[in-house]
């Protein structure tokens, strides 16, 4: 008999509209600070008030990971609905949502297989979609979970930041390289590596050649794997993530592009402004 399960991520995730009226799908809202108050992602505070605040009030905002008891909460409540969950969350170098979800897992006699997406935004939508995939060809839950374990190291993605500000003193950037940045007015195109930790991959002179080095590094990969959708996704600037979709479809004529907005959780530390490509490699047909 096959087992009925729950979906759950945090609010790092981009959830389209499919996802958010599919009603197996729970999202647990990250915590962003202004000062000695905390929001809920998403639920009490917009990427527009975020950026708002941000403007208006000079103020670098932090992130904070949902308390246990939120999860636990979550866990007694769905354990009368389903038979088990699937959580899968925001890498656990990044963020400690994933170690919150795990220790509450062991407090709650509710089957919860949770996974390190060793990634963010996009990439963790790609495993839900995945996940949801693999349920319905008659998989159990402890089988996804170890399917979509493997499927995180096919994940790519490559940043382009609004505010080095925010991310040095987020601290997800060295002195050094925000120095780099900030006096030659260097562009830095930052990832989120296999190991799921934030890494300066390279630095460029302008926003435009970083878009083109992007562009270059998604040929490379095109012509070594079979790659089904280019996720653009930014912090504001939809009309910029509009062009580089025309730039991007003049090179792929034929590719599925979806343009979606970071998360105020992202947009803590990447700023107004931010460009991102992510993209899943699937080995190409033989």
């Amino acid at each position: 008999m096959t087992k009925k399960i729950a979906w759950i991520t945090d609010s790092t995730a981009y959830i389209p509209e499919d996802l958010k009226n599919n009603p197996d799908v729970y999202v647990i809202p990250i915590g962003i600070i202004f000062g000695n108050s905390v929001f809920e992602d998403g639920v009490e505070l917009t990427t527009e008030d975020l950026y708002r605040r941000i403007r208006e009030e000079k103020e670098i905002p932090k992130s904070s990971q949902p308390p246990v008891g939120r999860f636990t909460e979550l866990f007694e409540k769905l354990s009368s609905d389903y038979d088990c969950a699937i959580a899968i969350h925001v890498s656990d170098k990044i963020s400690g949502t994933f170690a919150g979800c795990q220790s509450a897992s062991q407090l709650v006699p509710f089957e919860v297989e949770v996974v390190d997406s060793k990634s963010m935004s996009y990439a963790i939508t790609t495993l839900i979609y995945k996940g949801i995939a693999l349920a319905r060809q008659g998989l159990d839950s402890k089988e996804i979970a170890n399917q979509l374990r493997l499927e995180t190291a096919k994940s790519q993605n490559y940043i382009v930041l609004g505010c080095l500000d925010q991310f040095y003193k987020g601290g997800r950037m060295t002195g050094t390289q925000y120095l780099l940045g900030s006096l030659l007015r260097i562009k830095p195109i930052i990832r989120v590596n296999s190991e799921g930790v934030f890494e300066l991959f390279e630095r460029v002179r302008s926003e435009k050649k970083a878009f083109n080095r992007m562009t270059e590094l998604l040929k490379q990969a095109f012509d070594k794997y079979h790659i089904q959708q280019l996720q653009i996704m930014h912090g504001n600037v939809r009309d910029k993530a509009e062009a580089f979709k025309q730039d991007i479809k003049k090179h792929f004529p034929s590719m599925d592009i979806v343009i979606g907005e970071i998360s105020s959780a992202i947009a803590v530390h990447a700023g107004e402004g931010t460009l991102a490509v992510i993209w899943h490699n699937e080995p190409k047909s033989i």
